[in-house]
């Protein structure tokens, strides 16, 4: 064992070696040296328990890949072929052209984003897209933060802290992440007054909590996301929440989730409840996600009525919570793509649910063609996609997906998350399926390659 100890070169030898000279050069000279110091001692633990000390090329081999991987950067851009089109786990809507475009001009220089160009003062970062948000909900009022969470958070704090707040049995849920609408409530430090049932909350509920309860701020209406209530069940609508909460001055909030503005039926889904729909039912307060079926970045949005959202930008959590340059360009970019009426053929989201199967067919085929090429022999086979992230629970859209011929599809999943980008697939009935509905156009040519170098 000791001749084999002997055999490991020393830290200053490898580190004058031509390949880790370079390394240093360009990771710095410290991260490299602690790489070789780390790798020595694994081999001498190696050499102790009986192996053999690799030669010094060997050696040099282990510290790059080491190098490589320790700063390999963890947040990467990855291939969805699974058909989930709003993919929670892999990062929800991808942006379009424009806002791509967007961010990259607002993160390469300076900004007005909180300066008035006109007056050459102090302006309010939110201006960049509120009158977007009032023109396309019908609003009075907008403000944005970091995500959805974030805006119900700070609309209950804002608007029922200290007091009652109403929600139905059936819309108490827990979504993603751990997300519960109670614990959400407590922390903001409204009272969690429930009415009804968890399949069936009539009007009569309301109206008798709102008669027997003292100090009732609000009546809220939370989206159901990730599940449904179907059989034998009840709900009040929002303009009869509305309705109501006029008769004893108490507003109503609707927490939306998914953001939609534009009608999901018209898509062969079932219909999806609009923000426009609940702003002219008069919520006095609507929240929803920038980054579900908006199809923008990450983002909480409230819209209303000005008497309860203005506030709100006052209030102090709306500065903990309040969002980037970068986040307010690619929204901006966004909310315009639906102004100019060209959301159905920008935002990525939309063109993902409004593609048709035949149009999917005809890139599974080409798939298929070139596939055979490399000898494999994929086979095309119906299926459905769906729409992710909490919205349409249920729903499904038809499409075709390329069946890949694999004895281990496990195994070859693994391979085609370990490419460069990586793909993520979906295992059905022991069968690896690609599905094009989620595949970007410019993704086609790597998702291929990766696929023969993990089958071939």
């Amino acid at each position: 064992m000791s001749d084999q100890l002997r055999r490991i070169p020393s830290v200053d030898r490898l580190l004058g070696t031509p390949a880790l000279r370079e390394r240093a050069a360009f990771y710095g000279r410290r991260l490299v040296v602690a790489a070789v110091r780390e790798t020595l001692a694994r081999v001498r633990e190696e050499a102790r328990a009986g192996a053999e000390v690799p030669p010094q090329e060997a050696l040099i081999a282990r510290i790059v890949a080491d190098l490589e991987h320790r700063l390999a950067p963890l947040l990467r851009p990855v291939i969805n072929a699974t058909g989930v089109i709003i993919h929670t786990n892999l990062g929800r809507a991808p942006l379009s052209a424009a806002a791509r475009a967007a961010v990259a001009a607002a993160a390469q220089g300076y900004s007005n984003l909180e300066y008035d160009l006109p007056e050459g003062r102090r302006g309010h970062r939110i201006d960049h897209v509120e009158r977007l948000l009032c023109e396309l909900t019908g609003a009075e009022s907008g403000l944005v933060v970091n995500n959805n969470a974030g805006a119900v958070l700070l609309a209950l704090a804002g608007l029922a802290q200290g007091r009652g707040v109403l929600i139905s049995r059936g819309q108490l849920v827990e979504i993603g992440g751990g997300f519960r609408i109670p614990d959400v409530m407590a922390r903001s430090g409204a009272r969690l007054i429930e009415v009804g049932t968890t399949n069936r909350t009539h009007r009569a509920d309301y109206e008798r909590a709102l008669q027997q309860e003292p100090d009732v701020a609000l009546i809220l209406r939370a989206h159901h996301s990730n599940f449904r209530i179907v059989g034998f069940t009840t709900e009040v609508g929002i303009g009869e929440l509305v309705e109501l909460g006029a008769r004893y001055g108490v507003p109503v909030m609707d927490d939306l989730g998914s953001g939609a503005l534009l009608d999901t039926s018209a898509f062969g889904l079932a219909h999806e409840p609009m923000v426009q729909e609940s702003v002219e039912a008069g919520a006095a307060v609507v929240c929803f996600s920038g980054d579900k079926l908006l199809g923008g970045p990450q983002a909480g949005i409230i819209v209303g009525r000005a008497e309860f959202v203005d506030p709100l930008k006052r209030h102090p959590l709306a500065r903990a919570l309040r969002v980037d340059k970068l986040c307010l360009a690619a929204l901006q970019a966004t909310l315009l793509h639906y102004l100019r009426g060209e959301a159905t053929r920008d935002v990525p989201v939309w063109r993902m649910i409004g593609a048709s199967v035949a149009e999917i067919d005809r890139r599974a085929r080409r798939w298929r063609r070139r596939l055979r090429r490399v000898g494999i022999e994929a086979v095309l086979v119906d299926g459905r996609s769906t729409v992710g992230g909490g919205s349409l629970p249920g729903e499904t859209l038809p499409t075709r997906l390329v069946a890949l011929p694999v004895a281990d599809p496990d195994g070859v999943a693994a391979a085609l998350r370990a490419a460069d980008p990586p793909v993520v697939a979906r295992i059905e009935d022991d069968r690896l399926l690609l599905d094009p509905r989620t595949v970007l156009p410019e993704e086609e040519e790597p998702l291929l390659r990766a696929v023969q170098q993990a089958v071939v």
